[in-house]
């Protein structure tokens, strides 16, 4: 199988992240915070953050920024992780849509989800840098962690009843795919892939390759639950 773009591999590992290190800036001097980030459909990265933490009163007087994710090392060298930083501008995101997105990808956080000091904020990635694992670096431009959006658009208008059909009629589906006995649930649906929650956990599902419809997330699903049950038959 040929090994996945850069662009591809950026953006299943922004689509994974479940933490980052946020950088900033203050009269010149470098900051850097454990952040937890959640991917809008856009790709954007939504950041919920208290006005109480340093990183915001940062962003708040210079909001260019960068955020760097990790996936998970190949060797005990944690060098051979792959990675990605991300360049941009961050602003106050005060979407309702976007925070319920967010709280689906960190369900934990709604302890704290309705105190009045913190807010969600949008990065839109504006530059990046992936490193594959040990030296294999590649620079991405805005277009490369730009998707489609046309596709964007229909897959999050498709996104309600996609969701709504899968936990209704698929939760079977569901708990094979994740791999894991329980009641999971379909709590996001995009382009590139889903995500699927058992209380406060959560897991990245990619699609073989970015959907433009619903049809396409259908047909990806059909794929994935196939090839469970064709190396559940291998196995028996």
């Amino acid at each position: 199988m040929a090994e996945a773009s850069p662009a591809w591999q950026a953006r299943m590992l922004l689509r994974a992240a479940r933490a980052g290190t946020l950088a900033t800036a203050i009269d010149g001097q470098p900051f850097a915070s454990l952040v937890k980030p959640a991917a809008a459909p856009d790709l954007a990265l939504l950041l919920f953050l208290s006005s109480l933490s340093e990183h915001t009163r940062h962003l708040r007087a210079e909001p260019r920024c960068a955020v760097m994710v990790a996936g998970p090392p190949a060797e005990p060298n944690p060098q051979t992780a792959p990675r990605l930083t991300v360049t941009g501008i961050a602003e106050p995101a005060p979407d309702p849509a976007l925070k319920a997105r967010w709280l689906a990808i960190h369900p934990y956080a709604a302890l704290y989800a309705d105190f009045a000091d913190f807010s969600l904020w949008r990065i839109r990635p504006l530059a990046g840098l992936l490193v594959g694992g040990f030296a294999r670096a590649t620079r991405l431009r805005q277009a490369d962690l730009s998707p489609d959006p046309d596709a964007v658009a229909a897959v999050a208008a498709a996104e309600p009843s996609i969701l709504r059909h899968c936990n209704t009629d698929h939760p079977d589906a569901l708990a094979l795919i994740a791999g894991t006995p329980g009641a999971w649930r379909m709590v996001t649906a995009d382009i590139d892939g889903c995500d699927l929650a058992l209380a406060d956990q959560v897991v990245r599902i990619p699609w073989s390759a970015p959907v433009t419809d619903a049809a396409g997330i259908r047909a990806e699903l059909i794929r994935l639950t196939r090839a469970v049950r064709l190396r559940s038959l291998d196995g028996a």
